[in-house]
């Protein structure tokens, strides 16, 4: 199996529908630690990014992130829109077509490479990073197994990821101003890439 267009598309309209059930999550993620918008923001734009799409001929599944991360970018506020912008640019950039699991891996790094470069975080930070990170090195690792194997994996690694999150102290972003305070809260940002991760499983298993 390799990430074509439609599979591009049914990601971001997978990903939407994600986002639009567990708003009300990651909307109470995010009021305990950051400003409660992380869920509503999100839903505004991949609801942006379905009606770009509708309008589009893309020319690959590159040119579909591309277009989800520039959307992003525009219609969404706080922090969550550029990173998760940034990241679906440059996953589109890196994408070619088709795209076989092994160039995938390599546009989930490009998109994580992306967010730590606008975000400066690392692992531990509390942040999308926390889950991101684990989901791209189990995805590298089982790409030889296939794209749904893969993604599986992926899915399974970045949800771990958020998990891991509830015990850190945050050192980046708004939760970084509560000091301790942030520890015992699951980021909100890692939660949506564990979400992000487990459409893209659920849409290849299918």
């Amino acid at each position: 199996m390799d990430f074509d267009t439609a599979l591009a598309e049914a990601w971001i309209r997978a990903i939407a529908a994600a986002v639009e059930k567990e708003r009300s999550r990651l909307t109470e993620l995010d009021s305990a630690i950051g400003d409660g918008d992380h869920g509503s923001n999100l839903q505004r734009g991949f609801a942006a990014a379905l009606t770009a799409l509708d309008g589009l001929r893309p020319a690959g599944p590159g040119a579909v992130l591309t277009k989800t991360g520039t959307t992003l970018i525009s219609k969404v506020g706080g922090a969550s829109g550029p990173l998760y912008g940034k990241a679906f640019r440059a996953m589109g950039a890196a994408l070619p077509e088709p795209a076989g699991p092994a160039a995938v891996a390599e546009a989930l790094s490009a998109g994580l490479d992306a967010i730590r470069l606008l975000g400066k975080a690392e692992p531990g930070d509390k942040t999308i990073v926390d889950a991101w990170t684990p989901a791209v090195a189990a995805f590298r690792a089982a790409a030889g197994t296939g794209l749904p194997a893969a993604a599986s994996a992926a899915a399974d690694a970045a949800e771990q990821g958020a998990l891991d999150t509830v015990p850190l102290r945050a050192r980046k972003g708004r939760a970084s101003y509560l000091g301790d305070r942030s520890i015992g809260h699951q980021d909100p940002g890692a939660t949506s890439t564990a979400l992000v991760f487990r459409t893209l499983a659920d849409i290849t298993a299918s």
